[in-house]
């Protein structure tokens, strides 16, 4: 009698869709994670965060920002992300869900309108769910003139705010460059989760801002994560200081939770420096692997991130199966994060090239592409 959702948990089974938790064999050669750049790997980023965090009396945040949780720690990541993305101000946050929910929760005031991607993260769709109905407007994926025929319809009045990813976690697309130009037209609040962009695309690796070469002015908002390419966890919101400064005061994610961990900000301005020292070979590691992808598997992505289709849970599962039993372990993604299931590999670029031309070479078989 206390088993509350059995038949929830049966009916998800009987579909392939049941998720578990499952601890994955450090051996095995990883094409599935975020950890694009394999940072999460550098023993010597690991070492200096260490080295940096004895230096202070504490090594906890204790509280939240803005009670006693402010660190230097903290205020230097932020002066750094600040001076290299071309943004006034900044401040992080425990994660890129917060980070969303402190976005949408507070800078969507009354009488204003939203307008949404379709395909926004789950974390930016939940924040909508805090919002009246009316003031929620979701345009199809990736299409400007659905985006501009939507405000011209709807938003003339109203104060406008615009929620786009700069690539997009299941499918690997970029934004188009012409939503940053609609939101000016219409000046309106432009926020951009560069969670999977940030340190994959752009001439400095910063995202897609950086990719597009587009300045940066009052009206922009980046958000990014500190979980992915930047090998940590956590994440940071970067705006004008006006903007920051009704984060602090308005965002309950930000007031209402502890400061994020000092280890893994640190972390995080460790492998950030490393990538901007890097940058030019990880660009050209990027290159060659989306070379071999296309050669392989005929398709070219403008991430590091490859979907392919497989439309049957079972047979999604099975695949991932057979690539775990020959050492490789890649994503399996099904409803509801994706309408179709799909087979996610990511091109991670610690991994060689022999074992991305060996993994492709298996998808081929055992998908029959």
């Amino acid at each position: 009698m206390y088993n509350y959702y059995e038949k929830e948990l049966q009916a998800l089974y009987k579909t392939q869709r049941l998720r578990s938790r499952d601890i994955i064999d450090e051996d095995m050669v990883d094409f599935a994670s975020n950890d694009y750049l394999g940072l999460a790997e550098d023993k010597k980023a690991l070492k200096k965060t260490y080295k940096k965090l004895k230096r202070y009396k504490t090594h906890s945040p204790k509280a939240s920002l803005l009670v006693n949780g402010y660190h230097p720690i903290h205020k230097k990541f932020e002066q750094k992300l600040c001076k290299l993305n071309n943004f006034e101000g900044g401040i992080v946050i425990g994660s890129g869900f917060l980070a969303n929910i402190a976005l949408i929760e507070s800078l969507v005031r009354k009488k204003d309108l939203l307008f949404i991607d379709e395909n926004y993260h789950a974390s930016g769709v939940l924040a909508t769910k805090l919002l009246p109905k009316e003031q929620v407007v979701f345009f199809k994926h990736n299409d400007p003139d659905d985006l501009f025929y939507k405000i011209s319809t709807f938003g003339t009045d109203a104060r406008i705010l615009i929620a786009i990813e700069g690539i997009y976690s299941m499918d690997g697309d970029i934004a188009p460059k012409e939503i940053y130009h609609i939101a000016n037209r219409f000046h309106a609040l432009l926020i951009v989760d560069e969670a999977h962009s940030s340190g994959v695309i752009g001439e400095n690796l910063l995202g897609w801002f950086d990719h597009f070469h587009l300045p940066i002015a009052k009206n922009h908002i980046k958000m990014g994560t500190l979980g992915k390419a930047y090998g940590s966890y956590g994440a940071y919101i970067l705006a004008s200081n006006h903007i920051i400064q009704f984060l602090e005061n308005r965002a309950k994610s930000i007031i209402y939770t502890t400061a994020p961990s000092l280890f893994d900000i640190a972390l995080a301005h460790e492998n950030l420096k490393t990538i901007q020292k890097r940058k030019k070979k990880i660009k050209q590691k990027i290159d060659t692997m989306d070379q071999i992808v296309y050669e392989q598997l005929g398709v070219s992505s403008p991430s590091l991130i490859v979907p392919i289709t497989i439309n049957n849970n079972e047979k999604v599962m099975k695949i991932k199966q057979q690539l775990l039993e020959d050492g490789f372990i890649v994503g399996a993604i099904r409803q509801p994060t994706v309408k179709k299931a799909i087979l996610r590999l990511i091109l991670r670029t610690n991994n060689t090239n022999e074992q991305l031309q060996t993994i492709c070479q298996k998808i081929k078989e055992y998908v029959h592409l």
